[in-house]
């Protein structure tokens, strides 16, 4: 019988952060190149709780320029929203040209806490597994880059991470009564998934999975992945000089006791 997968060491920080940055630099090249040329592209982020995705779409996101590469969370569904076709408050979410939109979270919620949890009938589940594929076919063939990670957590390693948030006062708030139940529901979100894997694992949108056990490693694994299946290249920046400042022309502050002023908390620590 095959023994567990051992593994890799942790991927010490300063190696984690100095490579980090150089793929973060890469992606700003990825980001210029995406306005140049007008492309759009939608990247997916998709995982059991805990698995890491949000960390890593914010280190996506760090440097890019908002106005270019958005994260789009939704919040639950309105009401207006639940009478309507279920991947239409998605489009409206879709990238112009010159677009980069990062989905933390997606259209696949349908496949995974809707179906595991009971917030959606079982024929619109089914109907979502059949109509998925149609919908990304369509994204592609409309010219859009669509790149779809699944982040790969073990059941200790996430156990341990809702402990953490648990104890954590400043990620407390990551922590909610589904996400808690969740754990009592390991095997029924494992089917799901293998079961939206099956259905929507297509030669035009492929899923990439990230083993994230460990996050250091998950991050720089799925940026590596991402700007080495997008063939952007470099595009020369415009060349900007500061001009001089100009002579004064007689202007003066006024008094700082016309003003209120934040009280300097850093100086009595």
């Amino acid at each position: 019988m095959a023994g567990k997968k051992k593994s890799p060491a942790s991927l010490p920080r300063g190696m984690y952060e100095r490579e980090l940055l150089r793929l973060q630099t890469e992606l700003v090249r990825l980001q210029e190149w995406v306005r140049a040329e007008g492309t759009r592209l939608v990247v997916v982020f998709e995982g059991r709780d805990a698995a890491g995705k949000g960390g890593t779409v914010k280190r996506v996101a760090e440097h890019l320029n908002p106005r270019v590469a958005r994260i789009v969370a939704l919040p639950k569904p309105t009401e207006r929203e639940r009478t309507q076709w279920y991947f239409q408050r998605y489009i409206a979410h879709l990238p112009a040209a010159g677009e980069i939109a990062l989905f933390d979270r997606s259209w696949y919620n349908r496949a995974g806490v809707e179906h595991v949890m009971g917030f959606c009938s079982k024929e619109e589940y089914r109907l979502f597994l059949r109509q998925c594929p149609v919908f990304e076919r369509m994204l592609v063939e409309e010219g859009i880059l669509l790149r779809k990670y699944w982040f790969s957590v073990s059941d200790a390693v996430q156990q341990e991470r809702f402990r953490r948030r648990l104890e954590d006062p400043v990620r407390r708030w990551k922590l909610s009564p589904m996400d808690l139940e969740s754990l009592t529901r390991w095997e029924a979100y494992s089917r799901a998934k293998d079961d939206m894997l099956v259905h929507t694992d297509t030669a035009e949108a492929p899923w990439y999975v990230v083993e994230s056990d460990d996050k250091r490693r998950a991050r720089l694994n799925m940026i590596a992945h991402l700007l080495g299946s997008v063939p952007y290249h470099e595009v020369p920046p415009p060349v900007l000089e500061l001009p001089p400042r100009p002579p004064s022309t007689g202007y003066v502050r006024p008094p700082r006791d016309l003003q209120t002023y934040v009280p300097d908390h850093a100086a009595g620590l």
